[in-house]
């Protein structure tokens, strides 16, 4: 049982979790949008909120905090200059997790954790631009038309690519001989 135990363990040591964790810090940071499974991202976003609020802070204090949890200057200087400022007015709730459904090689549930106010990129916006695109195609009468006049053209072209090839095996053994 895990009453009263709020730590999400995800099967990991303690060093392997914290590691886990910071990666995770680093790559939202620097991305501004990760893919990763479902748990990892609940366990990241705490984390990831945490940090966004020593950003908010601006104090050397806040720095050192911040670097003791990601531990790349780089990437503190990224949090601090370029991400905490845009959350002044926000007051938590700094992530956004989007499920995107199950992993094809174990089921594991996949999600998106992103930065709020910092979406590079909205995944289904493909999928969605197409569709429009499918629903004004022709009336059902002139894509029949088009069927069979596709597989005509197609079984048209066949044929001289089957006489060239047989031409050229005539020619192999003429050789041959």
């Amino acid at each position: 049982m895990r009453h009263r135990n709020t730590v999400k363990k995800m099967g990991r040591t303690p060093s392997h979790r914290a590691a886990t964790l910071r990666n995770l810090a680093s790559a939202l940071i620097e991305h501004k949008q990760i893919r990763t499974t479902l748990s990892k991202a609940k366990a990241a976003q705490g984390y990831i909120d945490r940090l966004i609020g020593y950003g908010k802070g601006n104090s050397v204090h806040d720095r050192r905090l911040a670097f003791k949890l990601l531990q790349s200057r780089d990437l503190v200087k990224t949090l601090f200059d370029d991400i905490a400022p845009t959350f002044t007015t926000r007051n938590g709730g700094y992530t956004r997790i989007v499920k995107l459904g199950m992993r094809r090689g174990d089921g594991a549930p996949l999600a998106v954790l992103q930065l709020v106010g910092f979406e590079p990129f909205k995944f289904g916006e493909e999928t969605e631009a197409a569709k429009p695109a499918a629903k004004k195609s022709k009336p059902k009468a002139a894509k029949a038309a088009a069927a069979t006049a596709a597989v005509e053209s197609a079984t048209e072209t066949e044929k001289p690519k089957a006489t060239k090839s047989k031409a050229k095996k005539a020619e192999k053994k003429e050789v041959e001989v």
